[in-house]
């Protein structure tokens, strides 16, 4: 079995938007880690992509940080599943969902609260490494 996730360290946050009830964080680009079953080796890959949280609530009691920047790593979660520094592809689920990530240059997180979130990949990724174990 084949998986891929995003490497949230290093992926780079260009902009948080709210319209309505849905809150959309969006990476350009996001940095995706491939790995194949049996193989130690991994590939690196970029790709754009939006994580889009349904029924949502941006903490406003934090300002959010200036973007773009790079993330240094946070939660992601939904139901009872938190991804720590990584996003798994694909992602879609309805329930309690949420998110608390850090921005190089911020001491300020964005935190988004909701019912469901979804992670929307753009175009296709393009290959960048080998990550070969040392």
């Amino acid at each position: 079995m084949d998986s891929t996730s995003i490497d949230l360290v290093g992926s780079r946050i260009t902009a948080v938007s709210v319209e309505g009830e849905t809150v959309k964080v969006c990476f350009e680009p996001a940095y995706l880690i491939k790995t194949m079953t049996g193989s130690v080796e991994r590939t690196r890959w970029r790709q754009n992509g939006e994580l889009v949280f349904d029924a949502a609530e941006l903490d406003a009691s934090l300002p959010l940080p200036q973007l773009p920047a790079d993330c240094l790593g946070g939660d992601v979660g939904e139901n009872v599943y938190t991804y720590r520094d990584m996003i798994p592809v694909p992602l879609e689920s309805v329930g309690r969902a949420h998110c608390d990530l850090r921005v190089a240059g911020s001491d300020n997180p964005i935190r988004v609260q909701a019912e469901g979130v979804t992670l929307l990949m753009q175009d296709v990724a393009k290959y960048i490494e080998h990550l070969r174990p040392a």
